[in-house]
């Protein structure tokens, strides 16, 4: 609770708020990236004649889909840490990351693009994975809740 007040007292109560629109593109682009991405790559993968075998593809599907995700959404992600961790400006300043897509164009122009993916190794070896597992927790909690329901979910 500390932390709230200290942002509360600096920044107003809409400090609690800063970085939620990147937040949300982040999200919305790794999503999209994420389930655009998984069904396509299970239908390309060779069909599964044992539990285990189901367990791996979807694990593979999954972990593509991370890698996919993550690479959509890392610009996204930059630009969210810019604005978070940005000083507040002087009053009648517009802070240089202000909005998502203008963010964006600023660090791409000023930076170069590639300064658009910085952290984008460290975050995939994490969230490639995640993918894969995440969508193994996905069809497992699916597959209980359709037997527990019964017909004519099963």
């Amino acid at each position: 609770m500390a932390v709230v007040r200290h942002i509360v007292k600096a920044d107003g109560v809409l400090g609690l708020y800063a970085g939620m629109e990147s937040t949300f593109w982040r999200h919305v682009w790794w999503n999209g990236g994420y389930f655009g991405s998984i069904f396509q790559v299970r239908s390309m993968l060779p069909k599964a004649d044992t539990p285990q075998g189901t367990l791996m593809n979807n694990f593979i599907s999954g972990t593509i889909g991370g890698f996919v995700g993550t690479a959509i959404n890392t610009p996204f992600d930059v630009v969210k840490s810019r604005i978070q961790g940005a000083s507040k400006p002087a009053p009648g300043q517009v802070p240089k990351y202000n909005w998502t897509y203008p963010a964006l164009v600023t660090i791409a122009r000023e930076e170069g693009v590639a300064a658009l993916w910085k952290g984008f190794v460290p975050k995939v070896l994490r969230l490639a994975p995640g993918g894969g597992v995440l969508l193994l927790v996905v069809e497992f909690t699916l597959s209980t809740f359709r037997t527990m329901l019964g017909p004519p979910y099963i």
